[in-house]
């Protein structure tokens, strides 16, 4: 793999990942598409790995106060009616809810769904099915909510909405912030929930294939590929929560569509 290439996945990852348009729907295509050179296990670990660690950059503040929150709720829990647990502490709880779900059915499906489902056509259909989920969502939810309103129920639902991401292009942040509109969140809570469930995820499946990865040959690429997927990530999550603030999702809707379409007429003239 050249290093053009190396940036070239590495910046579709981070733009993928956390914009709703599904890094595995563009990596897959684009391959397949620009005829790239196979970039193997270790890239592909080194492209998830980047986006872990923009994940934690941009979001240090927050986990800190989790991670603390986690140890002090533990005391809380056995007297929680005389000693009530503070937001914090209420939301990494919820985070570790709505991970139950995705780890259940990942460890049950993931090498089904990534063998079998793997194809042109699925992804152009999910492309396009997803997208309109997003807009109708979008377009149904009061968004009267925010973080502190989050219940059991809407961390479960949006959990189980994050099972979803694991079909090639549905896109981890635009189904889970679809189930935040669904249970209606305003936008901002829903991308910013999104991103905060999305790291337990994103961090058991790299601890998972981190033996793979260091079984593979380690080069100047594989490091690009990191350091583009994680400067990318990062400035994709600062940038779509500032658009949130005063856009809705149509645009990402509209892309997915073009982009859909452009995955049903390559079939078509490849036929």
């Amino acid at each position: 793999m050249q290093i053009w290439e190396a940036i070239l996945l590495g910046i579709v990852q981070g733009l993928g990942e956390f914009l709703p348009i599904s890094s595995s729907a563009h990596l897959f295509m684009f391959n397949k598409w620009f005829q790239l050179d196979s970039p193997g296990l270790a890239f592909d670990i080194a492209l998830h790995l980047g986006t872990l660690f923009s994940l934690l950059a941009f979001f240090y503040q927050d986990w800190i106060k989790l991670t603390r929150a986690f140890f002090t709720s533990l005391k809380k829990i056995p007297q929680k009616q005389q000693n009530p647990l503070n937001s914090y502490e209420r939301l990494i709880w919820l985070i570790i809810l709505g991970t139950i779900p995705v780890v259940v059915f990942a460890l049950s499906f993931e090498d089904y769904i990534e063998n079998q489902w793997r194809q042109a056509w699925i992804v152009g259909i999910n492309m396009a099915l997803f997208g309109v989920l997003l807009w109708w969502a979008d377009r149904k939810s009061k968004k009267l909510r925010n973080m502190d309103t989050l219940t059991w129920k809407d961390s479960f639902w949006i959990g189980i909405a994050q099972c979803l991401a694991l079909i090639p292009g549905s896109s981890r942040s635009g189904v889970t912030i679809t189930g935040g509109l669904l249970r209606n969140l305003d936008r901002d809570t829903a991308a910013r929930f999104s991103f905060l469930l999305s790291t337990p995820a994103v961090l058991g499946a790299a601890i998972l294939k981190l033996p793979k990865f260091f079984n593979e040959s380690f080069n100047l690429t594989v490091l690009i590929g990191i350091l583009t997927s994680a400067i990318v990530g990062f400035l994709a999550i600062k940038y779509m929560l500032y658009f949130l603030k005063k856009y809705s999702f149509s645009v990402y809707v509209v892309y997915r569509l073009i982009f859909a379409a452009f995955v049903f007429i390559a079939l078509y003239l490849k036929s």
